[in-house]
């Protein structure tokens, strides 16, 4: 007879006049038994179920505003994680939490010595986040900042169109995506694999949690309004089609391939902003994507150290709309079981689950 039975649950108390002498010595028992074993598990208090982020700052909601405080440029941590973060919004656990960094690399994501922002191996944290709470999902959303570098090419793609003299970045940048994808895969690989691993170190068995591995979703599109360079978007539009349909698409199927050597699932995030880009919209609130954007408040909590790149940190991030679709996406598709499947704009002004993956965007 299991022990919940045999004996009275330990947070009710049994109160009698008189006991048989089996009663005693049956009580007796259990009060040896609780004593060496401890509390049967059904009478203990469950942890709250958590599902974590870790990553860069698509995950750690820069563009989204409301930063957690400690993380706004205080003491150098430029790590910028919003209340409004996508991993808040997916209603998957009792609590959300998010260990995300602005700016971090796969490094940053697995174990090491190093850091970034100030923060240390975002994977070692982990170990601690799963032993404070019963995580069911963990996701990963790392390699922009790798040799895939998005941000360094947007740069490049900008100082393209402002200077006459520079070729179009799809001409000087294209031919070396296959091979920066094929690095940035390898980083990340090695970073999920910590995960992995970190998971394993706080008790979870392989099975005993999702693990979600995201692509990114794409800031412009060649379908610009006009004068987009006025309105904070200075791109070409064939350049930003050539980002749109085939460097961000090109990292999604690199991130693919890392999701089924690690046995992560893998939900493509190319097309969840799509229609809703930075530029698209006649208001710059209607748009799920930032254009370029010079926050002040970065001199009020970062100081001088502000100057240069964090006044336009948010810049090409997604905004606070965007995180609550995404979210609700990836908890439609956490819950649905699928090994993959791609987060999709609509029309509607909604962001669907599709069940097959769709990195190809639409024309």
């Amino acid at each position: 007879m299991p022990w919940s039975h045999a004996c009275p649950p330990h947070s009710v108390s049994v109160v009698t006049r008189s006991r048989s002498l089996p009663a005693l010595l049956a009580a007796a028992a259990c009060a040896a038994a609780l004593a060496l074993f401890g509390v049967p598990a059904t009478a203990q208090a469950q942890p709250p179920s958590a599902v974590v982020v870790l990553g860069d700052s698509a995950a750690s909601g820069e563009g989204a505003n409301d930063y957690e405080p400690g993380t706004r440029g205080e003491n150098d941590n430029w790590c910028h994680r919003s209340v409004h973060a996508y991993v808040h919004r997916t209603a998957l656990a009792d609590a959300s939490v998010n260990l995300a960094c602005s700016g971090a690399e796969a490094a940053n994501v697995g174990f090491g010595a190093g850091t970034h922002h100030t923060e240390g191996s975002q994977a070692q944290r982990l170990v601690e986040v799963a032993g404070e709470h019963r995580v069911t999902t963990v996701i990963v959303q790392i390699g922009a900042n790798d040799d895939a570098a998005l941000t360094a090419t947007g740069i490049a793609c900008i100082r393209a169109f402002i200077d006459p003299r520079e070729p179009p970045c799809r001409e000087t940048l294209g031919p070396l995506v296959p091979e920066r994808m094929a690095a940035t895969a390898t980083k990340v690989e090695a970073a999920v694999d910590d995960v992995r691993a970190a998971m394993r170190q706080a008790g979870y068995a392989d099975d005993g949690y999702a693990l979600v591995l995201a692509s990114y979703a794409s800031p412009v599109t060649e379908h610009m309004l006009p004068l987009q360079p006025a309105a904070g978007c200075p791109y070409s539009r064939a350049d930003a089609g050539w980002g749109r349909t085939e460097l961000f698409p090109a990292l999604s199927e690199a991130l693919r391939g890392v999701a089924e050597r690690t046995g992560a699932r893998f939900l493509d995030m190319v097309r969840a902003t799509e229609g809703f880009e930075a530029c698209t919209k006649p208001l710059q609130a209607q748009e799920w994507q930032r254009r370029i954007t010079v926050d002040p408040e970065a001199l009020v909590y970062g100081g001088l150290d502000a100057v240069g790149f964090h006044l336009a940190q948010e810049s090409f991030h997604p905004t606070a709309a965007a995180h609550a679709q995404m979210g609700r996406c990836i908890g439609e598709f956490v819950r649905s079981g699928s090994a993959g499947a791609a987060c999709v704009a609509g029309a509607d002004g909604r962001t669907h689950l599709e069940s097959e993956p769709a990195t190809t965007p639409a024309a």
